[in-house]
């Protein structure tokens, strides 16, 4: 949905953000505090440090994660509380905990290279999502008659089914995953069969710290970078937000030595930002890849980025969406959400121009939230 007359562009970090009464912007006050009180009392069980008192990483503990490609080569930084802010029409209408606070993200990371592969797309540095990455991409990482079929739709769909191994992580570690709420990990990381690449889906981290890297060898500067000079200063973030990569994932293009970035914190590192900026990544694609009448990405790959996967309903190009048979009735089918574990949600509802930052959530809440919010609209 375009924006409406009365929608509002935030001007950038170092000025204040404009603010809506919560019965200005549609909402009984009461109902809105009901959903936020929610989201505090439902905190993430992860421990604050992101570790154990045995030592061990929430993500080896919370994806069941054992043997040779299970250690932690990225930086890991202790979280916060919890904390977030709802838009409407741009504007902030509440504001919890300290938004302001760079954390981990998890895999939001995905849904942010999934907009630098929108860049690449409108830069022509991507000519078609259907062309193997191979034509691009020289090299080792797709060569073999498997992975020369994989294309850069199936890489953003994870339904690439690559195999190999990057930056001492095989993709095996993550065969036989599952996400989500009541997850049974009891088989990831037992070898099984590979699918023809696009027929597949998997829930695969070292597919995508992959395409992360075939976007590296595309643009040939560091994502980071990137990311900063074509999104998230035109959109107005802050300084403060890092993309962290592995001691392993160093790569050398045109004589420079760069880090390749991957797209969570599966293994430490990856995106380390605050929930203001966030906040301002979702109205970025809430309004299609246009901020102040300036195209950032073009529109019509923030459509396809928003359409079904062949292989998962809910699951367009490294965004979820609120189709097919997992969809939530209570909510608008227009829906979508950039995810991470912890948990850590960006929520987009076109329908009724909201924003939602989510930060350090139970899991098996985060809908309750959402639900609540939508309800608190008079």
């Amino acid at each position: 949905m375009s924006p409406t007359p009365t929608s509002y562009t935030p001007a950038p970090s170092t000025s204040p953000w404009s603010t809506l009464a919560p019965t200005d912007a549609g909402f009984s006050p009461a109902r809105l505090q009901d959903a936020i009180d929610f989201a505090v009392a439902n905190e993430s069980p992860w421990p604050r440090s992101l570790y154990y008192p045995d030592g061990a990483y929430v993500g080896n503990v919370e994806w069941n994660e054992t043997g040779p490609w299970s250690e932690i080569v990225g930086p890991v930084a202790a979280r916060g509380g919890p904390a977030g802010l709802v838009l409407k029409g741009g504007r902030i209408v509440a504001e919890w905990g300290d938004t302001d606070r760079t954390d981990m993200t998890f895999s939001i990371a995905k849904s942010y290279l999934s907009v630098l592969a929108g860049v690449a797309l409108g830069d022509g540095l991507i000519r078609d999502l259907d062309e193997p990455v191979a034509k691009s991409v020289a090299g080792p990482v797709f060569a073999g008659a498997h992975n020369a079929e994989i294309t850069w739709r199936h890489l953003l769909q994870q339904s690439s089914e690559w195999q190999g191994e990057i930056f001492g992580k095989s993709d095996q570690v993550d065969h036989n995953r599952q996400i989500g709420p009541g997850a049974d990990n009891s088989r990831k990381g037992q070898r099984r069969e590979l699918n023809r690449p696009g027929s597949f889906y998997e829930y695969n981290d070292v597919r995508v710290n992959v395409l992360g890297y075939a976007l590296l060898q595309l643009f040939r500067r560091p994502l980071p970078e990137v990311l900063r000079e074509r999104i998230m200063d035109p959109i107005g973030a802050s300084q403060d937000w890092r993309w962290e990569g592995y001691e392993t994932s160093f790569v050398e293009i045109d004589g420079q030595r760069i880090q390749s970035v991957p797209g969570g914190g599966h293994w430490g590192g990856g995106l380390v930002i605050g929930a203001r900026d966030h906040a301002r990544f979702g109205l970025l694609m809430a309004r299609r890849g246009i901020w102040e009448g300036k195209q950032l990405l073009p529109p019509a790959y923030v459509e396809m980025a928003l359409t079904p996967s062949p292989t998962l309903a809910n699951y367009g190009l490294l965004w979820w969406l609120n189709r097919g048979p997992e969809a939530n009735p209570k909510l608008p089918s227009s829906a979508f959400s950039a995810l991470g574990a912890g948990s850590n949600v960006i929520w987009i509802d076109p329908e009724h121009d909201l924003v939602a930052v989510l930060r350090w959530i139970d899991g098996k809440a985060a809908q309750g939230f959402c639900e609540r919010l939508v309800a608190a609209l008079d």
